[in-house]
């Protein structure tokens, strides 16, 4: 029988690849007004992230790695020969007020391997929520991995606790899930993202009318695992591109696949670059902030997958040269930040400026971060790029050097 410490050693390091844990989108809550403890705003919430950009401001665990399924991938599957351990709803509940209480978190992301059945296993993820929530009056985060088979009246208690719901679409395409992981079922996965989605959103237009009316969780996420299968870059960003459009998802985490002990044959042996998964995020930001739609940044792509060496919009702008440069007194916004080195609130605060004066570089300069990669592709009242936009090596000079994860 294992101690709490030994469970937890066993359950928090099986949870570490689950990507989707990060608490945006959650209500602000304070425990001053509430009068119960924890918080999603200010001192309470210190967000902090492992070197590979993991949240670890949660406790990040699982009930169970106890499962019943068997996904190719996944490391707690029922053939492997990992040690087991399992959470009691009590351990979980006692866990997370006690990290709380040391400042140790700011809430509790909680997942599990499927145990005797999916309802079975809602459940026991409901209950710790629903104890928290209710015996505890504990108001920090709280994240639930849902189970796609599970009853949708376990979902929608899960939801009436839990800031986040995510449900997993594991892997990009369809036939890569089911040679993968035969035991799990697109079209039910889809069918409970739908059903969180109308609950949201109908729990958004009680709101309107009465803030006393029942919350729902403010939003639901997924996690894609790149580089277990062979599907491009484009084929994993349109699929995301579909979740966000007809599931209204918060997020698509985007997780490199990692070699697992005892890995079965059908698997890659080495793991993808950690790049790639950087340049699928960086990518997802354009099409969700700055209006590019997967087409425009496929033109960048060389046989379906985005260039490692620059960043996709720097690859959009160096394949469509005949855009720039860019009067940054006088482009619309849309126009601004298709702008290598330009950010939303950099162009935000352009707008908002040169209302009052024309923009000099210097004054550009102090309102984004990447003066250098943006400077052949400006113009400015005292800046003009002259033949810089035409020149073969421009790759070379804008490229960023060092860059993280390179």
């Amino acid at each position: 029988m294992e101690t709490v410490l030994e469970k937890l050693a066993i359950l928090a390091d099986a949870a570490k690849y689950d990507a989707s844990c990060a608490s945006s989108g959650a209500e602000k809550r304070n425990s001053m007004a509430s009068k119960a403890i924890g918080s999603t705003e200010g001192m309470g919430i210190c967000h902090a992230y492992a070197p590979d950009g993991r949240c670890i401001s949660l406790l990040k665990i699982l009930l169970t790695n106890y499962c019943q399924f068997d996904c190719h991938y996944c490391v707690n599957r029922v053939s492997s020969n990992v040690r087991r351990a399992r959470f009691s709803v009590k351990e979980v509940v006692d866990l997370t007020l006690g990290f709380y209480q040391r400042n140790y978190i700011e809430g509790l992301f909680l997942s599990s391997g499927i145990i005797r059945s999916p309802d079975y296993t809602m459940e026991q993820l409901v209950r710790v929520a629903e104890s928290l929530r209710r015996e505890h009056k504990f108001a920090g985060y709280i994240h639930l991995k849902t189970i796609p088979d599970a009853d949708p009246l376990l979902l929608a208690r899960a939801g009436a606790v839990a800031d986040r719901l995510s449900i997993n679409v594991e892997l990009p395409r369809e036939e890569s899930l089911a040679r993968l992981a035969p035991q799990k079922n697109p079209e039910r996965i889809r069918r409970a993202m739908g059903g969180i989605r109308l609950k949201i959103e109908e729990a958004k237009e009680a709101r309107k009318e009465s803030r006393h009316a029942p919350r729902f969780s403010t939003g639901q996420s997924t996690q894609m695992i790149i580089g277990a299968d062979s599907t491009d870059d484009l084929a994993i960003l349109g699929s995301a591109a579909n979740l966000y459009g007809n599931y209204k998802l918060s997020r698509v985490y985007y997780s490199a696949f990692s070699p697992i002990p005892d890995a079965s044959a059908v698997l890659p042996l080495m793991r993808p670059p950690l790049m790639r998964e950087h340049r699928l995020y960086q990518a997802d930001w354009l099409m969700r902030f700055y209006g590019f739609a997967v087409e425009e940044i496929a033109t960048g792509a060389v046989g379906g997958m985005l260039d490692l060496g620059v960043d996709p919009k720097l690859a959009w702008a160096l394949q469509h040269r005949e855009c720039f440069p860019v009067d940054v007194n006088r482009a619309a916004r849309e126009v601004l930040l298709r702008v290598p080195g330009f950010g939303t609130k950099s162009v935000k605060q352009m707008l908002s400026s040169r209302r009052w004066r024309s923009l000099r570089l210097e004054d550009v300069s102090r309102l984004c971060r990447g003066i250098k990669t943006a400077m052949p592709f400006i113009v400015t009242a005292d800046w003009q790029p002259g033949a810089a936009i035409d020149r073969l090596d421009l790759r070379e000079k804008v490229a960023p050097q060092g860059e993280l994860f390179a």
